[in-house]
Order: C-alpha cells, then structure tokens, then sequence
C-alpha cells in the first residue's frame, strides 16, 4: 500500500467493493475490513460487530472482548452513535467489556457505527494499547465504506432472493395451467373443475399443487385417480 492516506482510504474502499460484489461472503468481507483498519488507520487490534450476524476480530485475543452483550459496541450499533472510552479502567457502564480488554492488554477503544441514511448495520471498534482521545476523522470514512457497502451488497442479494421467488412462482403456475389442461382433456372436465379436482386432491394428501402438477404433466402420476 502507499504511504498516503488518501490513496490508502481509496485502495480499501476498492478492495472491500470488489470482494462484496464478486460473491456475498460478509465474513470474508469483515475480515478484510478489520484488517484493513489496522493497516491504515495504525492501531494494534480493530473489530466489528454486524446486527444479527456476529463478531469478527482482527486479533484471536479480542473475540471475548467482542462478546459482551453489554458493551460499547452494542451501544453504538444500537443508537448508531461514536462511542469513545479513552480509559477502559474507567469504563463503568461496561464492566465486564473493560475486564477483558484491559486483559488483552488495551487501554481504550473507539468505536464507530457502521451507519447509513439513518440505518445502522453495526459497529467498528477501534483498540488501542494507550489510553487518551483518538483521531478518528479517517476510521470514519472507513466505517461509511462499510457500511455503504454492506447495505448495497444486502440490497443486491435480496433483489436476487425477490427475483428467484417470482421465476419460481411463474413456473409454478406455468405448470399448474398445463395440469389443468391435461385434467380437463383427460377427464372430461372445465378448467375450472380441473383446478379444483387438482387442488382437493392435494390437500387430501399433503401435497403441494405445484408438485402434483408438475407429476401430472410429466406421466408420473395416474390421472384417472382424481376421477369422482
């Protein structure tokens, strides 16, 4: 990486977009981040914790501290505020937090949320071996990185997830008017009165339309069994 921060924020910035876009892998993503924080922002230990996902380290020894429900990670993931503990001796809210990370050998921590147009994903912590105030102007462009692109990435797979269940309802349907149609050649029967015969029967045997249909349409299933 080169020694400007300005080229070594848009480098991360390119490294954690490219991994997010080329497959949805938040741990690999979360590890990269923390890392990277630590690279660039010279501080021994970062970690992160994503809402309803976990915590990831850049450190072994940090995990139990990350682990605290009660503590300033949470906080700032909750209120989607900078949480600042310059002391962690003194960090009473949090006590068992400020036990394990003075036992991990940190003096203070700062934590960022990783937040976006008034939603918080999660939090970016910063652990340093001093205590005292941090310069954190350049973690928080990291943390916007973040969190934009965690939420992009989200938006992206869930329109995906969207895409995959309409096509499956499409085909489903797609299958079910071809079994009405074969149902009404074969039986004599309206379309109507085919869905219907279709319909019963699967609740009759706990099976899905859908699936008694794709049967019908495929030869494996006996039609003249839905015969009144």
């Amino acid at each position: 990486m080169t020694s400007r921060p300005a080229e070594q924020l848009a480098e991360t910035f390119v490294e954690l977009a490219d991994m997010m876009a080329r497959e949805y892998d938040l741990d690999g993503f979360l590890r990269l981040l923390v890392n990277r924080s630590v690279q660039l922002l010279d501080v021994p230990a970062a970690g992160v914790l994503i809402v309803g996902h976990g915590v990831v380290a850049s450190h072994e020894r940090l995990i139990p501290v990350l682990g605290h429900d009660v503590s300033p990670l949470a906080d700032s993931a909750r209120d989607g505020e900078v949480v600042a503990v310059p002391d962690v001796d003194a960090a009473t809210a949090w006590p068992g937090f400020a036990d394990d990370a003075r036992g991990a050998g940190f003096a203070s921590v700062h934590v960022l949320p990783l937040r976006r147009r008034g939603e918080t994903v999660g939090a970016l912590a910063l652990f340093r071996d001093g205590t005292g105030e941090a310069d954190v102007r350049l973690a928080k462009a990291v943390a916007d990185i973040a969190a934009v692109t965690i939420m992009q990435a989200r938006a992206l797979r869930q329109a995906d997830e969207l895409a995959g269940q309409l096509q499956h309802a499409l085909d489903s349907r797609v299958i079910i008017e071809q079994a009405k149609g074969v149902l009404a050649e074969r039986l004599g029967l309206g379309m109507g009165a085919a869905f219907t015969a279709l319909r019963g029967y699967a609740r009759s045997h706990n099976t899905r339309v859908a699936e008694l249909a794709s049967a019908i349409v495929d030869g494996r299933f006996d039609t003249n069994r839905l015969r009144r």
